[in-house]
């Protein structure tokens, strides 16, 4: 990416290094052959957080960095930009009220785990391997098809073709709940309904797996007070991130700001 061919980013005066931006254009998608979407994107994140760390020092804010993960602490930024937010963004605690509206509104929402008794056929490869994966994939499909031809197959197959441990109980994994497998397996089971078979090979990080769903246990509907803390955080989370935005807005409202246009969608 040329940073030359783009214009200066200053904000309220402060004009910014093309390489800071250059350096955040990395974090956005962009379609290949336009950089000038990623550099955007990139201009606009760092003019609000210009913008977000002068009203800090204006303001004379002082935060300890705080730590964010096991031995990972924020940076001196981030930490002013948390004390300038907790200091303007007031969150009034939701009332009693408004938590049992949020709830009425459909307490089908709020359900125990569900339970999926799952079996599968696994077709192992390093996703990272470009030729392994491909071979994989097309020999998942080409099994896909014959399980599909013979649904009462499955078993066998899984004895014959998984490279999963479970091949010696036909493919099953028994009873599993959010959680107990890798995201992109999970993701699946959520699509599915009882007797279904993956439209198509699953990709995880182990392979692509044909998935049949043998039974569903819905979770049932929990009563008011399982999820009442739930809600709570929920609702103000939400308002927090309204009047963050809110903020956000009034300092754009009233920055000089030229080389991005933070009111362009």
């Amino acid at each position: 990416m040329n940073a030359a061919l783009f214009p200066d980013l200053i904000v309220n005066g402060e004009t910014v290094p093309h390489a800071a931006v250059a350096a955040e254009a990395q974090n956005h998608e962009a379609p290949k052959g336009k950089p000038g979407i990623a550099w955007r994107k990139a201009a606009k994140a760092i003019a609000v957080r210009t913008l977000l760390l002068q009203e800090a020092r204006r303001r004379e804010i002082v935060a300890e960095r705080a730590e964010v993960g096991p031995g990972r602490f924020e940076t001196d930024e981030e930490a002013l930009i948390r004390g300038l937010l907790e200091m303007a963004v007031d969150v009034p605690e939701p009332t009693e009220e408004q938590i049992r509206a949020e709830w009425l509104r459909d307490p089908s929402r709020f359900r125990s785990p569900p339970l999926w008794e799952v079996s599968h056929i696994l077709i192992a490869c390093d996703p990272r391997d470009e030729p392994a994966r491909a071979k994989a994939q097309d020999t998942a499909t080409a099994l896909l098809e014959q399980v599909r031809a013979k649904p009462r197959d499955f078993a066998r197959q899984a004895a014959e073709h998984s490279d999963c441990g479970s091949k010696s109980s036909g493919g099953a994994l028994g009873q599993l709940s959010p959680g107990d497998t890798v995201p992109e397996f999970e993701a699946a089971l959520r699509g599915m309904a009882e007797g279904d078979l993956s439209p198509a090979p699953v990709l995880t990080r182990y392979g692509y797996h044909l998935i049949r769903m043998d039974a569903v246990a819905e979770g049932a509907v929990l009563p008011f007070e399982a999820v009442r803390q739930k809600i709570s955080e929920a609702i103000e989370k939400a308002t927090w991130a309204r009047g963050a935005k809110d903020f956000v807005d009034a300092l754009v409202g009233g920055a000089t700001i030229s080389g991005v246009d933070l009111t362009a969608g």
